[in-house]
Order: C-alpha cells, then structure tokens, then sequence
C-alpha cells in the first residue's frame, strides 16, 4: 500500500501524467486528515462509513457513497469515522495546457470564478457513474488506463458544468480570505518545525495576532487547541515514520518534537488509543 503525504510541497503523479491515487483505510498512519492545503484538486469517493470534514470553514458530513471535491488552495481535513476512502489528486491548470481546447468554464474553474460543489450525494447516479469508472481505472493501472482516466475526468468536469453543480463567484470576502491566510501561515509553521520546541506565541506570532487571540480563532477554525493540534500532527509523523523507516520508537519521538520517552508514549495513547509499540504490530 502506498502511503500518502497530502502535503502542499508533495508532487502527485509525474510531469506527463500529473494524478495520483490513494486507498486509504483506518491502519493507514495518516488515516486521520490533518488540516492542510495543496496547489492540486482532488477528488474524494467514500467507500464505507462517514467523514467529518471541514473544507474552508464549512463543515459537512460525507457519507458511503458519497463524492467529495476539493477546489485547488482550498484549507481541508476531517475526521474519518469507521471510514474507508479513495482520493485522486491531479494538476488540473497542467492537463488542461496538456488537452487545451477552448472552455471557458474551465478557464473560470482555474481562476476562482467559479466554485465547484463540495458534495456530491450518491443519488447523482451519472456523476457517480463516470467518477467509479475514474477511481476503477487508477485502481487498477490497466494498460492504456491514462487514456481511460484522462476521459473520463474531462466528461466528469462536462457533467459537473452541464448540470451546473457550480456555483459563480462575483466577489469573495476579503475577511474569510485573511483568516484561512493567518491559519495556513500557522499550520505552514507546525508542518515545517513540529520537530523543534514550538511555544503558543511562535504560532500565535506566525498569523499576525496575540496569543490570547490567536487560541480562541484556531479553536474556531479547527475545533483543536493550538497545542492540542501540534501533539496531534506530531503523532501523525510519528505514525508515518515508525511504518515507513527503521527508526526505533525513542528515535521517532525525539525526531516528532518529543524529548521525553514517557510523554510520547502517553501522547500517542491519547490519539491513537494504544502504545506505539502495540501499533507498530498491526498489520500494514
């Protein structure tokens, strides 16, 4: 199984063929969504169960079934519950100069004027249709399979402006704007130092506000505590190390931020429900 890092900096797919495809079940280290934000689309199909998610500030709850878009610079994570998933993430401005043809939907699509629905219930049985045939097709790499996936994601697009499951943006607020700005900039600071000693100010600092601030809107934004939210991450590297490395478990938790073995060990019990040696045992 490949592991995924949704990551800003991660590269899906190669140059020629900018997709990739992940499987995600609850064993996976980043079973968990992470808040986070990529220059890429994707596409979420729920396979089984239910996923909390929270897509620039709004809320909502993905079901089995269910097909979940997300627009590229859009801040996303969620709580997968009894949940197994598949995403696909593709450079869609690199295939569209790839197969240019005029569009111009798509050319609004590309430049924010235009708002794809987040959520897309299984009752739309042809959308459904043509996304279980893309999600098919980069499941199972069949020969000539791009030519099947590249198909099919532009007739899902045709569907999605046919049916006008879209919305037109005129004007965006500029206050939700700065908000999902200041949070990026903190997350962008945890998800590059959680391995150093990060204090509330140094996050608080990172989006422009005080402290005392700073905790009550990224309590509003993520439902965490700024604290709460860096063990968090940190247990989700921790998790990825241990299955992808052979580092020992101290190694780890120094390498995660954590500079008392004990401590890490109690953290990880906290947000995973078991000792990391108990984890490291299940099969992957």
């Amino acid at each position: 199984m490949k592991y995924t890092q949704l990551q800003e900096r991660r590269i899906h797919g190669t140059f020629d063929f900018p997709l990739e495809f992940y499987h995600i079940t609850p064993s996976h280290p980043r079973y968990e969504m992470s808040y986070h934000w990529h220059v890429e689309f994707e596409l979420i199909r729920i396979l089984k169960g239910e996923f909390d998610l929270n897509i620039d500030e709004q809320n909502f709850v993905a079901k089995q079934g269910d097909l979940v878009f997300i627009k590229d610079g859009a801040l996303h994570g969620g709580i997968p519950k009894d949940c197994i998933y598949e995403c696909i993430v593709f450079d869609l401005n690199s295939l569209f100069k790839k197969n240019s043809f005029p569009q111009k939907q798509m050319q609004k699509l590309l430049s924010h004027h235009l708002m794809i629905h987040y959520l897309f219930p299984k009752s739309d049985d042809q959308l459904h249709q043509i996304a279980n045939t893309l999600f098919d097709a980069m499941r199972l790499k069949n020969e000539g399979y791009e030519l099947s996936v590249i198909g099919n994601l532009f007739h899902l697009f045709g569907t999605i402006f046919g049916y006008h499951l879209y919305t037109e943006i005129t004007n965006i607020p500029n206050k939700n704007t700065k908000r999902i700005l200041q949070l990026k900039n903190a997350l962008s600071l945890i998800e590059s130092n959680y391995s150093s000693p990060l204090t509330l100010d140094d996050l608080a600092k990172a989006a422009g506000m005080n402290a005392k601030y700073f905790c009550r809107f990224f309590h509003e934004m993520t439902h965490r505590t700024p604290i709460d939210y860096l063990n968090y991450y940190r247990i989700e590297e921790a998790c990825l190390q241990m299955i992808t490395s052979d580092s020992t478990i101290t190694e780890v938790a120094l390498n995660c931020g954590f500079n008392d073995i004990s401590y890490f060990i109690k953290t990880f019990k906290k947000y995973k429900g078991m000792t990391p040696k108990k984890y490291l045992s299940m099969p992957f």
